[in-house]
C-alpha cells in the first residue's frame, strides 16, 4: 500500500511578507503619534503648574489684604470715608507690577529683575485700584518659559491669566 505524504499546513512567503508589512505600518503610525502625545502631556503639566501658581498667589493676596477684626472702622471711620492708603499691604505700596519666578515644582525662586537660572515660570501681578472701598483687584498672568517677557514683545510657549477680587 502506498502512503500519501501528509499535507503540510503553513503560510506562504508572500503571506508572511504581507503580514509583516501591515504590522510595520501600524507600528510606524503609532510611533508617529507618540511625539504629539508627549507634547500634549507636557503642555498639560505646564498648565496645571501655572494654575497651581495662580492659586498660591491668590491665597497670599487674600491673606495680605484681609483686615483684622476691628480694623475696618479705623480705616473707614464713622463717616464711611475709607482711607485705603493707610493699609500696610501691597495694594497701595506698589506702583508697578510684581514679577515672581517659579520652578517646575511651583516654588518661588525670585522676585522682579532677571529670572534665575532655575526659573521656569514667570508670574506678573498687576495691582489695580479698588473700584469700591470694599474690593481690591489684581490680575495675575503666569507664562512660560520664564526668560520670555510677554510685556516686552516676547512670545511665550504658554500662559494662563486670571483676575482676583479680594476683601469683598
Amino acid at each position: 500500500m502506498k502512503r500519501c505524504p501528509p499535507e503540510t499546513a503553513g503560510f506562504s512567503l508572500v503571506e508572511v511578507t504581507l503580514a509583516l508589512g501591515v504590522a510595520a505600518l501600524c507600528l510606524i503610525t503609532l510611533l508617529g503619534l507618540l511625539p504629539a502625545g508627549v507634547k500634549t502631556q507636557q503642555t498639560s503639566i505646564q498648565q496645571t503648574t501655572a494654575n497651581q501658581i495662580i492659586s498660591q498667589i491668590f491665597s497670599f493676596l487674600r491673606a495680605d489684604v484681609r483686615l483684622p477684626p476691628g480694623q475696618l472702622n479705623k480705616i473707614c471711620g464713622d463717616n464711611n470715608n475709607c482711607d485705603w492708603g493707610s493699609l500696610s499691604t501691597h495694594w497701595r505700596q506698589r506702583a508697578q507690577p510684581d514679577t515672581l519666578y517659579f520652578t517646575n515644582d511651583a516654588k518661588q525662586v525670585g522676585l522682579n529683575g532677571t529670572p534665575p537660572a532655575n526659573a521656569v515660570f514667570r508670574a506678573k501681578i498687576a495691582y489695580r485700584m479698588p473700584p469700591t472701598e470694599t474690593t481690591a483687584l489684581a490680575t495675575v498672568r503666569v507664562s512660560w518659559p520664564a526668560p520670555v517677557d510677554p510685556d516686552s514683545g516676547g512670545v511665550p510657549a504658554g500662559s494662563v491669566m486670571a483676575t482676583i477680587a479680594v476683601n469683598r
